[in-house]
């Protein structure tokens, strides 16, 4: 495969808000031993892009950026070189991978390098596009689930926040593992979206009575919860968690939920490492998938973010190619 000296990407030369993303030419990143070189087609863009773009983890880390400056943690594409030390991948393998702040870029550009522990063969018969999307949001979503709440078969959890990027992969999560899946979704389209990805039920927390269907749902309290959003209805969601229940959280939701006496609440982070991106292949072969609300061109990546800002079920991604 020819690789060009330069490529495309979206850069910023400061952080700020979405008029800061331009479209620019810059040098093609070079890959170290340990990695693996991706002519991206697709990125998954999510909230936590913003909070970035913004200078938000910059500042909480402290971290001291180069710009131009590449967002995007999560991308789709063919394998276009290999570090010396990489095996498993061939050239043209059509992969998916996950750089969370990168130094050497991100995916909103036509080449990312990436630690070839965090690239993975997209699993047969899975779209380019959805496969870009589902590593950020499928990983937050198995951490809670998994390792964190530790749902076992038959148990009761309800899934606040259902229709989004984390909540409708957490459903689906829950629902194959066997639990009994009480999905609180947002508008009639993220309800419907849910509905046709899940066994359980899921209802419109915008306009349903979700507090009468919750009772009706687990009538002593549900074993577990998954919280991808903060405030009063978080707050009220928690109180139909039985004594003795648990609770999980993304961080970098706001407010954070409170601690309870009777209840285990806690926050997690959604770390890639090998073991737990094969545990999330394992699932999107049984058939797991994430849903794409909007699909934007590279250029337009100013507006997609804007578009974050909007409702919107599921994810929404860049396409580079």
């Amino acid at each position: 495969m020819s690789i060009p000296n330069e490529m495309r990407a979206v850069v910023i030369e400061r952080f700020g808000g979405p008029e800061e993303l331009k479209l620019g030419s810059i040098p093609i990143p070079e890959i170290g031993p340990r990695e693996v070189l991706v002519n991206v087609e697709y990125a998954g863009v999510g909230v936590w892009d913003t909070f970035e773009r913004k200078g938000g983890y910059a500042e909480m880390l402290g971290l001291k950026p180069e710009f131009p400056y590449v967002l995007g943690s999560e991308g789709a594409g063919t394998v276009a070189a290999l570090g010396d030390e990489v095996t498993g991948f061939q050239i043209g393998d059509k992969v998916y991978a996950a750089g969370f702040l990168n130094p050497k870029g991100g995916f909103y550009a036509e080449y990312a390098a990436v630690d070839a522990g965090h690239v993975s063969i997209i699993p047969a018969g899975m779209p380019l596009r959805e496969a870009s999307a589902i590593l950020g949001v499928g990983l937050t979503a198995l951490r809670g689930i998994q390792d964190i709440l530790q749902l076992r078969e038959g148990e009761s959890i309800m899934i606040a926040g259902a229709s989004g990027g984390i909540g409708h992969l957490a459903a689906q999560l829950a629902d194959r593992i066997g639990a009994r899946v009480f999905a609180m979704a947002s508008g009639e389209d993220g309800t419907a979206v849910v509905r046709k990805l899940i066994t359980g039920t899921a209802i419109d927390g915008r306009r349903e009575d979700w507090m009468a269907a919750a009772r009706q749902f687990a009538p002593q309290g549900f074993d577990a919860a998954l919280l991808t959003f903060g405030g009063g209805q978080a707050e009220a969601a928690v109180q139909y968690v039985r004594k003795g229940g648990r609770i999980a959280y993304p961080n970098g939701i706001h407010p954070e939920p409170q601690a309870r006496p009777d209840k285990t609440i806690n926050g997690y982070n959604g770390d890639p490492d090998p073991e737990i991106i094969q545990q999330l292949d394992s699932f999107i072969r049984a058939g797991v998938t994430v849903h794409i609300a909007h699909t934007f061109e590279l250029k337009d990546a100013a507006a997609c973010h804007a578009a974050l800002e909007q409702h919107y079920p599921g994810k929404i991604c860049l396409r580079i190619t």
